[in-house]
């Protein structure tokens, strides 16, 4: 009204988040004193507490029979005797053979393991699928699976159950298969050591220092991601420098693969669609063009030289003014079929990002949608769509993205966000466990009640033979690795849920708890109260009545 003063406080934003922190102390401080067992820096992230559940200590096996040789077949063995070592204080004998009180470790080719668990059990744990089950007449425990990388995956499931849930011996038989083919980290970190949307410091990567230089964090980074079933990472910005495809940073490339493949993680690159230009001098880089299609085949062919297992290329075009197929006059699915045949003979795949908009007035919620559904059924066989959650950017709270059921013809891969870029950064303690589980299993009733986002882009078909899920990551160089311990959880969270999407968040999040923080009931209650009432919280006060995009345009964070 005319004439009326504005009696509003302005908001200190620094104020604020002391008063928000300090009175989440003073609720907390009995649970809090006693989660602090010890003193953390957070740079163990989940394998902090190493403690057993209350109801397993009284697990200690005596001997372990492990018939594995080879880099990961020692990892398998070092983690499992290491972990027990610190979770349960037992020290375990290597035998020869199966013993009593014992540890049987083994693959599922053995002939002694398949006199104990049947073909079809076998068959269906597929490649990275694991079995751990109490063999009464030996009376010792069986992991087995049908690759090392398996048998890492049920270490460290068989460490995770010891440290939160009671474990029945007798009763012991567990299988675990992963939903998704391809769990994947997308890093977006950048070549000079920066990271668009970090939030934790600069990048891992220490591009400057290597091949010479490796950090001991790469095999950490590997061993956190195998021991909640990521098995693929790219590593800089889908914003992508050409520079990335020279020669001298491929070699940098292998370095940092050799370091994460004996925990069974494929690296990956994402990639500059104007790179037959800016790095090879062409004259262009038409998808049609005989001299671009020759390059991208012998860049692919110099690529696997190096990096016999590498993973295949991430690409953003056309979109936020990076090149691709459209500035010649073709179209998403030419272009990524032209990456995909350079691919193909090395088992390689492409992840084409839909996340495409422009400045042309449109509805950028329904840009991707329009553009890509024309052409399902068009991509090759050894390409996933790219498809963000929701239709618009990662927002607190979107319903899932449209192309989600409608392409039935195209292997969809979701992509989230883990790094918090709407979601208060760093700064906010936001679990992100329930935004993941509420995207996977939105119902997208495509083929009838149940069609969840999860099924409908995890089945598999004649036309459809790959899958994968993608998350955005938080990873950074600081001690913490995540800028925000609470953030650490968010990593976790992925993982899980991208191995099983049914899992329940509120599991997830008290696993993380009692890995990280305590075991004490009355701590655990409290700390898992708080993560899964905070990202509605956050909601609330960042999107309300369901508007969005009220932060400031560079930063991201808001509200403002």
């Amino acid at each position: 009204m005319k004439g009326k003063k504005n009696h509003s406080i302005p908001i200190d934003k620094n104020r604020l988040r002391v008063l928000v922190f300090a009175t989440v102390v003073v609720l907390l401080f009995p649970t809090l004193r006693v989660a602090a067992q010890s003193p953390s820096t957070g740079d163990a992230l989940w394998f902090s507490n190493g403690r057993p559940h209350p109801q397993n200590t009284t697990f200690r096996p005596a001997y372990i029979y492990c018939s594995l040789s080879g880099t990961t077949g020692n990892l398998v063995k070092k983690h499992l005797t290491d972990g027990l070592s610190q979770i349960v204080g037992t020290h375990l004998i290597s035998t020869s053979s199966p013993h009593k009180n014992g540890l049987w470790i083994a693959l599922g080719s053995s002939k002694a393991v398949q006199k104990k668990v049947s073909p079809e059990e076998l068959e269906a744990l597929e490649q990275e699928g694991f079995m751990i089950r109490y063999l009464p007449d030996e009376q010792c425990t069986l992991l087995t699976g049908n690759s090392e990388k398996a048998l890492l995956y049920a270490v460290f499931h068989l460490l995770r159950i010891l440290q939160t849930q009671p474990l029945n011996l007798q009763n012991l038989s567990i299988t675990e298969v992963p939903v998704y083919q391809k769990r994947i980290l997308n890093h977006w970190d950048n070549l000079d050591g920066t990271v668009e949307r970090g939030y934790a410091g600069r990048s891992i990567w220490q591009w400057d220092q290597l091949p010479e230089v490796i950090s001991p964090r790469y095999a950490a980074y590997a061993a956190a991601n195998a021991s909640i079933g990521i098995n693929g990472t790219v590593l800089n910005n889908v914003n992508a420098s050409p520079e990335i495809l020279s020669t001298s940073y491929l070699e940098k490339v292998k370095a940092i693969a050799g370091q994460l493949r004996p925990y069974g993680i494929q690296v990956y690159l994402s990639v500059n669609f104007a790179a037959p230009k800016a790095l090879g001098g062409l004259p262009t880089a038409h998808p049609k063009d005989a001299r671009v299609i020759e390059w991208w085949h012998q860049k692919v062919a110099e690529i696997y030289r190096l990096i016999p297992d590498f993973g295949g290329f991430l690409v953003k075009a056309n979109s936020e003014g990076q090149p691709g197929p459209m500035d010649y006059g073709c179209t998403h699915a030419e272009g990524a079929n032209l990456l995909a045949d350079a691919l193909a003979p090395y088992h390689g795949m492409v992840m084409w990002r839909a996340f495409v908009y422009s400045a042309n007035g449109n509805d950028r919620a329904k840009q991707a949608y329009e553009e890509f559904l024309p052409m399902d059924g068009r991509f090759r066989k050894n390409v996933l769509l790219q498809v963000k959650n929701g239709p618009v950017d990662f927002q607190p709270r979107e319903p899932f993205s449209p192309l989600f059921g409608a392409m039935q013809h195209t292997g969809l891969m979701p992509e989230v966000q883990i790094t918090q870029e709407y979601l208060g950064f760093s700064d906010h303690l936001v679990f992100l466990g329930t935004l993941f589980s509420e995207f996977l299993q939105s119902d997208t009733y495509t083929q009838g009640r149940g069609s969840t986002v999860a099924r409908v882009t995890s089945t598999r078909s004649q036309n459809i033979s790959l899958n994968g899920i993608a998350g955005v990551a938080n990873i950074g160089a600081d001690t913490n690795w995540c800028g925000h311990p609470f953030a650490q959880s968010n990593w976790y969270a992925f993982g899980r849920l991208a191995w099983n999407p049914e899992q329940s968040p509120r599991a997830i999040a008290r696993e993380w708890i009692q890995q990280s923080l305590t075991q004490h009931a009355p701590s655990v209650n409290a700390i898992e109260h708080i993560m899964m009432k905070s990202r509605e919280a956050t909601v609330n006060y960042m999107t309300p009545l369901g508007l969005h995009h009220l932060m400031g345009w560079d930063h991201h964070y808001g509200p403002e």
